[in-house]
């Protein structure tokens, strides 16, 4: 009896952890670091950006340098070990244990970014790296960056968030010294202040806008997490749990 009563009990946190709001995301993490099809997209993103490059070359009049402006995470960054991790500690996201995997400098790079954006810097066009890290990462992600060889990875062209994730001020900061010919980013945010509705749906916007998709600004896939989940929930200093009921709830069925 006591034999039974002691595997019961061990398989406790099991259960636990099993029954965790967290693992809603194992699935998307997985995705991202185990399929061809995130990879194909990727360079598919990609390539679509030399094709548009070339083209924006083509047709550029402007005085001012040329440049890109790309986000980092999930951009030209994957963070996927570390939402692997959240994963198995039962978290979403833990502000510390994000500071804990950005002062590794250890993110791989997404596919086909690296070649991109090395590609970009031999048409003399910079490259500008815009995230919304704290400060408390910068050097660390300049690091990880550098390790990595892309171009342009250095102080004048790292800008990172300084209390807010709005990042239109720091993209009109670019525009009055550089032209700027593509975005690159995950989250809608990343190419314009149009998007950045963090309560609303953004349908309408991207309808309005479909004629940039894949020419100036071009979209990395990114299911773990982004801005398209504000708007699941409602209520404030929601717990995972509370945030997981309100995603099923959520689900489109018939």
């Amino acid at each position: 009896m006591k034999k039974y009563i002691f595997t019961i009990l061990s398989l406790i946190p099991f259960f636990v952890n099993a029954q965790s709001p967290a693992r809603d995301y194992t699935n998307a993490v997985l995705w991202q670091q185990t399929s061809g099809e995130y990879s194909a997209l990727c360079f598919q993103a990609y390539n679509f950006a030399r094709l548009s490059l070339k083209e924006a070359l083509w047709a550029d009049t402007s005085k001012k340098p040329n440049c890109i402006i790309v986000d980092i995470d999930e951009t030209v960054l994957d963070n996927s070990p570390f939402q692997g991790h959240e994963i198995k500690k039962g978290l979403s996201y833990n502000q510390a244990d994000w500071t804990e995997w950005t002062s590794l400098a250890k993110a791989d790079t997404v596919p086909g970014a690296l070649s991109f954006l090395k590609f970009a810097a031999s048409k003399n066009i910079e490259t500008f790296y815009l995230s919304n890290r704290d400060e408390k990462d910068y050097a660390a992600t300049l690091k990880n960056l550098q390790a990595f060889g892309f171009p342009y990875a250095d102080d004048a062209h790292l800008l990172v968030s300084k209390g807010t994730s709005n990042k239109e001020p720091r993209r009109r900061q670019i525009a009055e010294s550089h032209n700027i010919l593509m975005l690159c980013g995950d989250n809608l945010s990343d190419f314009s202040n149009v998007f950045y509705r963090e309560q609303k749906n953004t349908f309408e916007q991207v309808n309005q806008n479909q004629n940039l998709f894949g020419v100036k600004y071009i979209v990395l896939p990114n299911p773990m997490y982004g801005d398209w989940e504000k708007p699941l929930y409602k209520g404030e200093n929601l717990t995972d749990k509370n945030k997981a009921k309100q995603r099923l709830e959520r689900l489109k069925s018939y």
